[in-house]
């Protein structure tokens, strides 16, 4: 297989919220690594519901 990389273009992206865990990509990669590691014991961390950048309009 052969790729081409051309030009790309983004005019506008518009996030609305994000998780503890998150990835946002423009364009292309070969090798994406995630780590993570916690100090804290299990019992005190809370999952809610995801929280807005920003409030909406």
């Amino acid at each position: 297989m052969q790729v081409y990389n051309r030009d790309i273009h983004v005019h506008y992206v518009n996030v609305r919220s994000i998780a503890s865990s998150s990835l946002f990509l423009i364009g292309d990669a070969e090798t994406i690594q995630s780590y993570s590691m916690f100090d804290t014991p299990l019992s005190s961390l809370l999952i809610g519901p995801l929280v807005p950048l920003s409030p909406e309009v």
